[in-house]
């Protein structure tokens, strides 16, 4: 029993829908639960998402590699999710004009201050130089931060843990932040989520509110140009 078991899951775990179908069947049970709660910042749907497939991976001994054979038709649908992110966008075009250059100002500075304080908390803390490389733009969502991590010296796999770790942090925390903070109009928060934790905060403020979302979709896009043009000069001036 156990031999024919064991039989059927070597076939089952060499089919790419085996993964899609656990990737997509995860989340919506993490959604389910998290609803179920009351949706509290702790119970983040992607968070508990990762924290299953990554147990079961480990427990089933499955390269990452196999896994992602499935998981990368959702992979493939991240690029029209990000082009989706328009349309809230567009909804709030007016008040979007209405703040256009607090908002400039606001996104040159959290791009150059998300570069500038992991870099000097990374040195206080006796990190090597190849990790502050790769600290640098862990900010902005994956792919970009990637590209710049490469060029600019650092270790693009450490900077895809470090852009997810810092996205978790700013789904789990961000709102609360911004509440003891006393940050009640919609929009400034979810500029502020997009800006620090990218596509994780974008999603986080989508559940939140309508006009939060679209402006985190917002800051999320023009964080990756700002920060693209912004760390090769930082970096400098930081002396790396």
């Amino acid at each position: 029993m156990d031999q024919q078991l064991y039989s059927i899951w070597v076939y089952l775990a060499q089919t790419p829908l085996l993964w899609l179908t656990a990737t997509v069947g995860t989340y919506q049970l993490a959604v389910a639960v998290a609803r179920r709660l009351g949706a509290p910042a702790l119970l983040n749907p992607v968070l508990l998402a990762v924290l299953v497939l990554v147990g079961l991976l480990w427990a089933t001994g499955t390269p990452y590699a196999t896994y992602f054979e499935g998981a990368q038709f959702v992979h493939f649908l991240l690029g029209p999710a990000t082009v989706a992110l328009a349309v809230p966008i567009y909804r709030a075009e007016r008040k979007l004009r209405q703040v256009l250059l607090p908002g400039g100002v606001a996104l040159l500075a959290g791009a150059a201050m998300g570069v500038v304080a992991a870099v000097l908390i990374g040195r206080a803390l006796g990190l090597p130089e190849l990790v502050l490389r790769s600290l640098a733009p862990k900010s902005i969502t994956t792919p970009i931060a990637m590209g710049i991590a490469e060029a600019i010296g650092g270790l693009p796999s450490l900077t895809a843990v470090l852009v997810i770790l810092t996205g978790m942090t700013g789904a789990l925390c961000g709102s609360e932040a911004l509440d003891l903070c006393r940050i009640r109009d919609q929009s400034v928060r979810g500029f502020a989520l997009g800006l620090a934790s990218h596509g994780l905060g974008t999603a986080r403020a989508l559940q939140l509110d309508a006009e939060a979302g679209a402006f985190a979709g917002l800051a999320m896009g023009l964080n990756g140009a700002m920060t693209a043009l912004l760390v090769p000069p930082l970096i400098r001036v930081l002396g790396l």
